[in-house]
């Protein structure tokens, strides 16, 4: 990394890489979700949920997603029969309404331009992750994708931030890592990254951000510019 940042003008504050969490973080996958999980709802023959509730929960996956559709509990057959429906309708559709949140890529032309590489640790299955990317035509601007089949124990534990650091050959210490959910500050914070809990993102009434422990908070994306290379 040290060619890049000798790229990089000496007024500009300076890091070695900026990392994102996917969902409710880089991208605005909730769309996908919503129009997914009402649908099959509906196919159950019951009413739409409303919008917020599903994106509140989106960050919490799979599980978290069919028991806020149906109730049940994780290792009931009937609950992990909808969650599979759910997954497998999913896959047909991941990506169709998914968009980068606002002012995200005005942010990530800032880091590509400075040569500071960003770059994605989600615990979203790379089958799911490869196709969202492919189709919002990201998969060849991150610098790594990183998911949980790629390391044995997922975030919140820090293994797949330490595989990023060898991979991208940066220090962990001068090292941004941006998410939307607990896990995510937790992990960075026990890889020793600069967190940043991302308030824009998939974050419930419930949920207090400033309990997470994070370095920074965000409204918007673009204020990663001013923290980071401003």
């Amino acid at each position: 990394m040290s060619q890049s940042l000798n790229k990089v003008p000496k007024n500009i504050v300076s890091v070695d890489a900026i990392l994102f969490d996917l969902d409710g973080t880089l991208v605005d996958t909730a769309p996908d979700f919503i129009t997914v999980l009402n649908q099959q709802r509906l196919d159950f023959g019951l009413p739409p949920l409303l919008e917020h509730a599903i994106r509140d929960t989106v960050s919490d996956g799979a599980r978290a997603l069919t028991a806020l559709a149906f109730g049940g509990k994780e290792g009931e057959e009937e609950f992990e029969a909808k969650r599979q429906d759910l997954l497998t309708r999913y896959k047909n559709k991941v990506g169709n309404d998914a968009k980068l949140f606002d002012g995200m890529e005005k942010t990530l032309r800032h880091f590509e331009n400075l040569n500071i590489p960003w770059g994605i640790i989600t615990n979203k299955p790379r089958v799911y992750t490869d196709i969202l990317l492919s189709r919002l035509k990201l998969d060849q601007r991150s610098a790594i994708t990183l998911c949980p089949d790629d390391v044995k124990k997922p975030k919140p534990d820090p293994e797949v931030m330490i595989l990023a650091s060898r991979e991208l050959n940066i220090e962990l210490t001068n090292t941004v890592y941006v998410g939307d959910h607990i896990r995510d500050i937790q992990a960075g914070k026990a890889a020793n990254m600069i967190t940043v809990a991302a308030a824009y993102g998939y974050i419930s009434a419930e949920n207090k951000i400033s309990a997470w422990g994070a370095k920074h908070e965000i409204h918007h994306p673009s204020e990663l510019i001013s923290l980071f290379i401003g």
